[in-house]
């Protein structure tokens, strides 16, 4: 991890996720997606060697970590990834909140989406 952070937390956290798959690899993680052809699938508009790319940056932040094996390699979110589980919730929620659903939005759908993310995501009130 590198070391040349700036004082806001806000600000360090973004640039730890700022490359434009970060998130999604670890809301893929998160769903149980652990090989290379997984996220690919899960995600057909990224390179390989975009993905290739962002699973390094990642295994370098300290994200995820790789576990290669003679049958083969697997990525698994580590301590410091699987605190990012609010991140993602709050994420979801205002997506469904603020930009997915408007004035005619079902409640119930909304919390039962809430719900599902809370679970994935492994959320307590």
């Amino acid at each position: 991890m590198t070391k040349d952070l700036v004082t806001c937390p806000i600000e360090n956290t973004v640039k730890l996720l700022n490359r434009k798959w970060t998130i999604v690899l670890i809301r893929d993680l998160f769903l149980g997606k652990k090989h290379f052809l997984e996220f690919k699938e899960n995600n057909p508009n990224i390179s390989n060697n975009v993905l290739s790319d962002t699973l390094k940056s990642m295994e370098k932040n300290e994200l995820i970590v790789k576990k290669v094996s003679n049958q083969s390699t697997e990525y698994y979110l580590t301590d410091r990834g699987l605190r990012l589980n609010k991140v993602l919730y709050e994420l979801a929620a205002f997506g469904l909140d603020e930009l997915e659903c408007g004035e005619d939005a079902d409640l119930e759908i909304i919390e039962m989406f809430k719900d599902y993310y809370a679970n994935l995501l492994k959320v307590s009130d």
